[in-house]
């Protein structure tokens, strides 16, 4: 039991630790260069680890882990706590689990980039806190700390270091609960009373120190840090690597560049770049980070074979014949599978096995011949390799760990002689499904649902097939794993790969999230039905909650060829009065249920993803009325409200650049700026003139959120307003009406405190803090503690019409279906129609 117990502690450590670097998910096959090689052999005889910590995707520090990971060799690691679901999307429309697919995606991009490894915990990021104690009232803290443990026990830092301050100079509750996790995390690991239940699995650990990557920012002004900066410890991070060809700046841009998302494209820096760290818990380091740690060899009982055999090879190293450092490695692999068992053997035994892979040419891939399979069903394979060296290589099998099922194959590479092979294999009718580990179960506000210890840390799913080639080198066994991936030929892009998933048999994809019943009107709801396999059969029904009509009872569907679709259409009847539910598809197959839909994420800068949320929708009976039809509407970072507005029966014409035309935008009742607007779309700083002049002679304005940073004009309003940082992020935070008799909390629909209950992730953002008398304020609100924010919901009259400013999270609340806001929502739209005056801007244009 000690034995396999031993073993299972190795493997798991080393899935954990290799899961960025040893396999590349959903890339081509890696292909390192002469120098490439080099700098992986130099990193076999650095022994050192060290571990960033912070909250979020895009939070580290990407020229220390550049620094660290090229420059000093260290195996670093980069802990985000979450994956960043709470935050705004500037690519595309996805938010909460959605966006945070895409954020992991980004963070393994930007590890790929800087030669890092990526962990996470299992909290989620559920928006902006102000404090760490509003953050660990929605986290559950003892669990996000046994994660951080989890992985230091596995990843075994010497050094730990955070982004962040554990107080209030963090700027964030979830970044300074970051720094506090860290900080326990770090005493926790060693301690064998602290989650003994890992100890099965892994043994405690002690990193060295801790310390807090500061900076200028963090003192308040140049004056205050230069009084301190003799303190602390400077890290030059700004050299250049020649075997790289690139500085350490260039390389942490391109890294940080990757957080697409969120806008973080950074400019390449060159030339001498100082990072500051404060010394936080541990033994202090007074010139070198890892002082007074072992990053040889001697830090391994008899290992001092190995590391002069490695030295040789790279003594010997030839870039134009790489393979002769082969017969070295072999025998340095031998030397180091003597010693007993622990952390470092297993590391640096794959990783010579990479770099014995690399030096050999060794070019190994496996191509499923479609890139969604559902289990039980027959899959073809196709297999290429070669080996382009002088080496004697023997490929003598072939494992596939997905079916076990083994190939003998005792075939020789001779040099540069390319070899295929085809096979088909039957999925087992067990296989999991590819849903994100931390999407299978429902979790909390706080927490995602993870079931089992070798998840935890993970960035990702381990590829849905692999397969194990059992290879002799020189007479040496080599076993390489290669993930199975589908390839395609773009006429543009050339090779294109995908991860390889399995799902299930059929989706059933809701057409809308929500569903707005703004009356008594029926309405129709379509449900897309799609195979994922050929010869799918079976019927579609609509689960709803007592009170609600549906019409038909089922919908038959039979889908002939794999991916071949149907629509099933079902009329909705609402109960009288306002009512909130949620409906459900469900297709039955041979008996059988299934509720999954089938979701894409598809980016250039990031493998494609897909997802089988569960097939709901949101369904709501509104108490509404409304006035006007038309709505204009001018995308910023994107947002669903125009789907939302349509979804209460009005017509919403997306803006062009060409249509931005005073005698074309008269004609709007409404037109509203998407989020971030401002920040987003240059044009507008043109267009502004003749957006005015829409107010000006009886239109309605609707400005959504924007950023103070990076605005394309100054001023964004006809008088002068000044965006801050201010928000309201309890979403239950009290909101009062300071001008309770204005129309928009009257007309058409009466505003009531009712109308501010359930809604999700925070009442508003980025709200103004100046503003000229012109602008009346209509709500205030605050968090618990902080003064009033009352530039939430600014309205002004401007010529005939009016200019409306809002700060509240409008792009949250109408796609979760939140009834008051649509109520609120439509009383801005509908606001100088009102008084019975109809739409002045049409009148006033002859």
């Amino acid at each position: 039991m000690k034995l396999l117990s031993l073993v299972f502690r190795l493997v798991l450590a080393f899935c954990i630790l290799v899961a960025s670097t040893a396999i590349i998910h959903a890339q081509a096959p890696a292909k390192a260069s002469s120098a490439d090689i080099l700098h992986k052999l130099k990193k076999l005889n650095v022994l050192g680890t060290v571990l960033y910590v912070a909250a979020h995707p895009d939070d580290e520090n990407t020229r220390l882990i550049t620094y660290l990971s090229n420059e000093k060799l260290y195996n670093t690691g980069y802990l985000s706590i979450t994956r960043g679901d709470g935050g705004q999307n500037l690519i595309g429309p996805e938010i909460s689990e959605g966006l945070g697919i895409i954020r992991t995606q980004e963070l393994l991009q930007a590890r790929r980039t800087d030669g890092g490894v990526q962990f996470f915990t299992r909290a989620n990021d559920f928006g902006f806190s102000k404090n760490a104690e509003e953050t660990f009232r929605i986290w559950e803290k003892e669990q996000v700390l046994a994660d951080m443990v989890w992985v230091i026990r596995n990843f075994r830092p010497d050094v730990m270091i955070t982004r962040f301050p554990p107080d209030e100079r963090a700027g964030h509750g979830q970044h300074t609960a970051s720094a506090i996790l860290a900080e326990e995390a770090f005493t926790a690991a060693a301690d064998p009373k602290r989650f003994p239940e890992q100890l099965k699995y892994v043994e405690v650990w002690q990193p060295k120190r801790l310390l807090w990557n500061t900076g200028v920012w963090s003192f308040g002004s140049q004056t205050e840090f230069d009084k301190y900066v003799d303190k602390l410890l400077k890290v030059d991070v700004g050299g250049y690597n020649p075997l790289l060809g690139e500085s350490y700046g260039e390389i942490a841009a391109a890294s940080r560049s990757m957080h697409k998302s969120q806008g973080f494209g950074a400019s390449a820096a060159r030339g001498t770049s100082i990072e500051y760290l404060q010394h936080t818990k541990g033994t202090k380091a007074d010139k070198e980070l890892l002082e007074g740690i072992s990053t040889s060899w001697n830090r391994v009982k008899g290992s001092d074979k190995v590391e002069k055999l490695i030295q040789k090879a790279i003594d010997s190293y030839k870039p134009t014949e790489p393979s002769t450092i082969v017969p070295t490695l072999l025998v340095a692999r031998k030397e180091l599978q003597k010693l007993p068992d622990n952390h470092w053997k297993k590391l640096k035994t794959e990783a010579i096995n990479e770099v014995i892979q690399d030096a050999l040419g060794l070019y190994l891939e496996v191509t499923a011949a479609d890139y969604a399979v559902t289990p039980g069903q027959p899959v073809a394979f196709n297999i290429e390799a070669i080996n382009r060296s002088a080496i004697p290589v023997t490929l003598k099998s072939v494992n596939y760990k997905f079916a076990a099922k083994d190939t003998t194959l005792q075939n020789e590479f001779s040099a540069n002689n390319l070899f295929k092979y085809s096979t088909t294999i039957k999925l087992p009718a067990t296989m999991a499904y590819s849903q994100p580990y931390w999407l299978r179960k429902t979790g909390t506000l706080g927490m995602f649902a993870v079931d089992g210890l070798d998840n935890v840390g993970k960035p990702e799913n381990d590829p849905a097939a692999q397969v194990i080639f059992n290879l002799t080198v020189a007479g040496e066994p080599l076993e390489v794993t290669v993930p199975v991936v589908y390839k395609r030929t773009d006429p543009v892009e050339g090779e294109v790969y995908r991860p390889f998933v399995v799902t299930p048999p059929v989706f059933v994809n809701v057409a809308e999230g929500v569903y707005m019943f703004a009356d008594q009107e029926p309405k129709q709801v379509n449900v897309r039905v799609k195979a994922g396999r050929a010869n799918v059969s079976g019927n579609v029904v609509l689960s709803l909650p007592k009170g609600w009509k549906v019409e038909p009872e089922s919908i038959a569907f039979n889908l002939q060829t794999k991916g071949a679709e149907q629509n099933a259409a079902f009329t909705v009847t609402p109960p009288k009065g306002q009512h909130e539910a949620e409906l459900k598809a469900i297709a039955t197959i041979d008996g059988k249920k299934y509720n999954q839909s089938l979701n894409e994420i598809s980016y250039s800068h990031i493998p494609a993803q897909i997802t089988f949320p569960e097939a709901t929708a949101k369904i709501v009976k509104l108490d509404l009325k409304k006035d006007g039809q038309k709505i204009g509407y001018v995308m910023g970072a994107g947002d669903d409200i125009p789907t939302s507005l349509r979804q209460i029966g009005y017509d919403v014409t997306m803006l062009r650049d060409s249509d931005m035309r005073l005698n074309y935008l008269q004609q709007f009742d409404a037109i509203i700026l998407g989020v971030r607007a401002y920040n987003t779309v240059d044009r507008l700083k043109h267009h502004q003139p003749t957006l005015m002049e829409y107010v000006k002679i009886g239109g309605n304005l609707i400005v959504q959120y924007n950023t103070n940073h990076a605005l394309v004009m100054p001023n964004i309003g006809p008088y002068q307003l000044k965006l801050s940082r201010d928000r309201v992020t309890v979403e239950e935070a009290e909101v009062r009406f300071l001008k309770p008799n204005h129309p928009v909390l009257n007309l058409p629909n009466k505003i009531t405190k009712k109308d501010f209950e359930g809604w999700v992730q925070e009442r508003g953002l980025y709200f103004p803090n100046e503003w000229s008398p012109e602008y009346e304020a209509i709500l205030s609100s605050n968090d618990p503690g902080e003064p009033a924010r009352d530039g939430g919901l600014l309205v002004a009259k401007y010529g005939k019409g009016n200019y409306i400013y809002t700060g509240y999270s409008w792009f949250r609340e109408l796609p979760a279906g939140v009834p008051g806001a649509y109520r609120l929502f439509v009383n801005l739209i509908s606001l100088g129609r009102n008084n019975g005056s109809g739409n002045a801007a049409k009148s006033s244009i002859k």
